[in-house]
């Protein structure tokens, strides 16, 4: 629980990419509630995953609002954050962007393009400072939101005992486990695996054509012991710090020497 000799934030703003009717993102509201006089909900009308940083330049973004504070938008995660920055919210900006809670883990090369990591990189390039949580889970078992209500809010009580850098993105995700059994929270890295080893489902419709389900090993392979996807092997809260630039500064001088 928070402090109650720590100021609290004026607002917080909750996305997602799961849509405005997601359980995570109820999760997120009750983490919200603790740290904020004001929780701002601004997510997408439905099912956004796996839309990185998309935004709708070539439809109309629609916004409709269903309660206090409480906005659906037909977009993407990132359409909902730039909505809220430049319209619903420009006069009263929000302290802090949490993005998720997602029903599902956003590990290594899932980072470029989960549409939660983006709504939080999304914040991050407007100068807000924001935080992406995922909720690992067990496929046929039920998913262990408590362990990302009790885990996260730990969290923020950490992050906010002191004042927050505006550059701060932070990729949280949530162990697949109870929350009694947590080993620990860790500084991660972002891991690796090869979207090579994507599967894709071919089936065929009524009418005899195909179409294809595309979905993910999530197996990894071998990790560093910093790695995001190792900390959840140990049972442990994953936090791995991101930034926008995706310069590759060991390549700078490669490049240089090769343009002349």
């Amino acid at each position: 629980m928070t402090e109650t000799n720590r100021p609290r934030l004026s607002r917080i703003l909750l996305v997602n990419d799961d849509g405005i009717d997601a359980e995570g993102l109820r999760i997120s509201q009750q983490i919200a509630e603790q740290f904020a006089d004001e929780v701002w909900i601004v997510a997408p009308a439905t099912d956004q995953s796996g839309m990185s940083h998309a935004l709708s330049l070539s439809l109309p973004v629609r916004v409709h609002q269903l309660g206090d504070r409480r906005f659906a938008v037909a977009g993407t995660p990132s359409d909902c954050v730039v909505m809220a920055v430049r319209l619903i919210m420009k006069d009263n900006l929000p302290d802090l962007v949490l993005s998720g809670v997602n029903r599902g883990a956003n590990l290594a090369d899932d980072i470029a393009y989960s549409g939660t990591v983006s709504g939080a990189m999304t914040a991050l390039l407007c100068d807000i400072p924001a935080v992406a949580l995922s909720q690992a889970y067990r496929k046929n078992a039920d998913t262990p939101w408590g362990t990302a209500f009790r885990h996260g809010t730990d969290l923020l009580n950490r992050i906010l005992a002191a004042p927050l850098p505006r550059d701060l993105c932070l990729n949280v995700n949530f162990p697949a486990i109870p929350p009694d059994e947590v080993t620990g929270v860790r500084a991660t890295r972002q891991g690796r695996r090869s979207i090579r080893a994507i599967g894709i489902d071919p089936r065929e419709d009524l009418r005899g054509k195909p179409y294809y389900w595309l979905n993910f090993d999530r197996a990894g392979g071998h990790q560093d012991a910093d790695s995001d996807i190792q900390a959840l092997r140990d049972s442990a809260v994953s936090v791995t710090p991101l930034r926008p630039d995706r310069t590759n500064d060991a390549l700078i001088g490669l490049v240089a020497e090769r343009l002349g």
